[in-house]
């Protein structure tokens, strides 16, 4: 197990058995590089020990409360802090944290075991349950290497991915033996058996009438002020913190206010691929114009069309869940080269959620049924076609998409059909599609990523924010507004771009090979999840099977496949 994620942690490694209780860690080191803040962490005082991954944001101020408290450290870093924290505070020390954490904590005399994950699922938390044991990891392939595990197909999970956009939020896997720690949740474990969780945040979409006659202006300048707060924090680190600067609005301001906040020699990194039926592959011109105004060590990789057809085996290995999205290969080969020459980095993921920046929102605007509004414009496919692609023994009996987001969205807390969808898409979408992407693509080189619009405090301003303030400008108008005070207005008064990776949505040519050699492999025919009939009309022409949100129906099923295989499913 510990062999799976070592990418993730090249730094060293360390085990702790306790009794019936083993942690095991790989580490990246960023914060206090001495041997004392080696992990698994044993506070032999308190009698408790840690296995921590991510980063307290906060950990230097938790650390002088904590102090005052009478407590005194063997170490200068934040894996410390939370072991204090815990003996302090216990389950209500979580809402203390500022970062992005998952940690498995055992208590030496009770016997119990605390399982914790960050508000947005940041860091991952898998865990299977085996007899009497429960087995957990960072990395879903490194349960599957301890073996014994039921690596049977998930029903439930596989109507998710073919249905809600590959997004399966917890607590499924595809895998059934493996599941997954719901974000923003702490589980305690008691030595007997007895489980029981405890949700932490769960912040309101609704109006606050104390802030009800403020203007676009004043709620500009707290989104700023808010958003400075949250980039200022994500440079805590005892090595130097770069950027990946996509170009676009989002990443583009962290730079600006890196610079602002006197940042020098900030490494700034931007990727881009051959163009393919005619679609650009680099927004270069734009991170151009960023690294130039702000003066930053800028690194721009391009990656040809068979550079990208050779990593792709290593992309699917450092899935730990099957994801379609063609960033997932910007984001790997991104990471391979930033990691030759930093350590961490700040990223621009969550905006588009957070501040209301994707095309679905504004139609939902004047919605009156926002969960079949919301599944219209952002699901692959419905119920009824989704009987016609996979085989009846694959089918759910009932359509547990639909229900899992009709659920979440007519849940009370939100004012109005885009805070709803704004709280969907920042709670559920986001932690399985984006987030996860993100750390599986920069952690499989050892890079650590870290997300300021992702901050909690940034967040639950920006969900008091009116929907309207919003959706201006085609999307994200107060975000927009705060960048004009900070960035050049090229990189904002333009299309919205994405990570574009044309060959990836075009299959074609090798990539057509590819999938087709996998969905008529033994295994996959054996496995006989798709039916013959719709992949026939797959092949047949796979540019005509797009998906509302412009992805190739082909390379979903086929990802899938090759994800499966990769792991010797």
């Amino acid at each position: 197990m510990m062999d799976a994620i070592a990418p993730r942690g090249p730094d060293g490694s360390g085990l702790v058995i306790h009794g019936n209780a083993a942690l095991g860690h790989r580490r990246l080191s960023i914060i206090d590089l001495s041997q004392k803040a080696r992990q698994p962490m044993v506070d032999a005082d308190l009698g408790l020990t840690i296995a921590f991954n991510g980063c307290i944001y906060n950990y230097p101020e938790l650390r002088n409360e904590l102090e005052a408290k009478g407590y005194r450290f063997f170490s200068h870093g934040d894996t410390e802090v939370i072991l204090k924290s815990w003996h302090a505070w216990g389950v209500e020390c979580v809402k203390r944290f500022h970062g992005m954490f998952a940690f498995v904590l055992h208590e030496r005399d009770s016997g119990r075991v605390v399982m914790a994950r960050d508000r947005f699922g940041i860091k991952p938390l898998y865990f299977a349950r085996t007899g009497g044991a429960i087995r957990f990891a960072s990395f879903l392939p490194a349960l599957l290497k301890s073996g014994d595990i039921d690596t049977s197909i998930n029903k439930t999970a596989l109507h998710h991915y073919m249905t809600f956009h590959a997004v399966v939020p917890p607590p499924h896997t595809i895998v059934n033996g493996i599941q997954k720690l719901p974000p923003a949740t702490i589980r305690v474990i008691e030595a007997d058996g007895r489980e029981e969780d405890t949700v932490y945040w769960a912040p309101p979409y609704q109006r606050d009438p104390s802030l009800s006659k403020l203007s676009s202006t004043e709620w500009r300048d707290l989104v700023l002020d808010a958003l400075r707060t949250a980039v200022r924090r994500r440079m805590v680190a005892d090595v130097p913190v770069g950027v990946l600067l996509s170009g676009g609005v989002d990443s583009s301001l962290i730079v600006g206010l890196l610079a602002e906040m006197g940042q020098k020699d900030l490494m700034t990194f931007s990727v881009g691929f051959e163009a393919a039926n005619g679609e650009k592959g680099d927004e270069f011109v734009y991170s151009d114009i960023v690294a130039k105004r702000f003066g930053t060590d800028h690194h721009q990789i391009f990656v040809p069309s068979e550079r990208l057809m050779e990593a792709l085996p290593g992309v699917f290995a450092a899935m730990s869940e099957p994801m379609v999205s063609y960033d997932n290969a910007g984001f790997y080969l991104l990471s391979q080269e930033v990691s030759k020459h930093i350590r961490v980095v700040q990223s621009g993921q969550g905006a588009d959620e957070v501040f209301g920046g994707y095309h679905w929102y504004p139609p939902l605007a004047q919605s009156n049924d926002v969960s079949h509004d919301y599944a219209k414009v952002f699901f692959d496919r419905s119920h009824d076609k989704l009987s016609q692609h996979l085989n009846r023994e694959w089918m759910t009996e009932s359509d547990v998409s639909f229900e899992l987001v009709d659920r979440h969205l007519r849940s009370p807390g939100a004012d109005t059909a885009v805070d709803a969808a704004l709280r969907l898409d920042s709670q559920v979408m986001l932690v399985d599609d984006p987030v996860k992407r993100v750390d599986n693509m920069t952690m499989a080189w050892g890079l650590e990523a870290r997300v300021p619009f992702l901050d909690h405090e940034l967040v639950e301003l920006a969900a008091k924010i009116p929907p309207e303030e919003k959706l201006r400008e085609g999307g994200k108008g107060v975000l927009k507004d705060a960048a004009r005070l900070v960035v050049p207005s090229e990189v904002i008064d333009r299309k919205k771009g994405y990570f574009p990776v044309p060959q990836l949505k075009y299959v074609d040519g090798p990539y057509l090979d590819m999938v087709r050699d996998a969905l008529g492999s033994q295994a996959a025919r054996d496995r006989g999840i798709f039916r013959k009939d719709y992949l026939n009309q797959l092949f047949d022409n796979p540019s005509d099977h797009i998906t509302p949100l412009r992805g190739s129906e082909l390379w979903q099923v086929g990802l899938l496949e090759m994800w499966l295989q990769t792991q010797g499913i």
